[in-house]
């Protein structure tokens, strides 16, 4: 089966730092409750949900970024808003987010926003598991990895955005 390009990408960023790492080729999935059922030995809240966001904060323009959460869990707005100081925030259209990530479809956008130049923010409830699973540029592939080489990978800001 051909993938996204970017699945490629992430593959040889975390062979190239030395990361253990597992694949999963599965059926295509959008949700993170579908993707958890196919991802033998991860549960749900081990599954790393990728959601681009257009923000604002005072005094500056809009821009994208990348929250990253536990698959069971919605972020909060108003806790954006309150913990990153945020006045506006948006879920980016599916339009927007395929231009950002150079045509990855909704469901397959993988939690490295470093790889499309947005800044990270990652929930520390989805930081207490020892391991995650994410879709990896596509919607038929995973990787699960330990939660501490992604940290590294990405070096994402990490607050409380659930």
């Amino acid at each position: 089966m051909e993938y996204h390009p970017l699945t490629e990408k992430i593959q040889n960023i975390l062979k190239e730092n030395g990361f253990e790492f597992e694949t999963f080729e599965h059926e295509p999935v959008r949700t993170s409750e579908e993707a958890s059922k196919l991802r033998h030995g991860y549960k749900i809240e081990q599954g790393a949900k990728s959601i681009i966001v257009r923000v604002k904060k005072s005094g500056e323009g809009k821009s994208f970024a990348m929250f990253v959460l536990q698959g069971n869990k919605k972020f909060d707005k108003e806790k954006l808003k309150n913990n990153f100081g945020l006045t506006d925030v948006r879920f980016a259209t599916e339009e927007e987010v395929f231009k950002i990530t150079d045509g990855v479809l909704l469901g397959g956008v993988p939690p490295f926003g470093n790889l499309f130049g947005l800044p990270v923010y990652v929930d520390y409830g989805l930081l207490e598991n020892e391991r995650i699973v994410f879709n990896a540029g596509d919607k038929s592939f995973s990787i699960g990895m330990k939660t501490v080489d992604y940290v590294s990978a990405v070096n994402p800001t990490k607050g409380d955005i659930v």
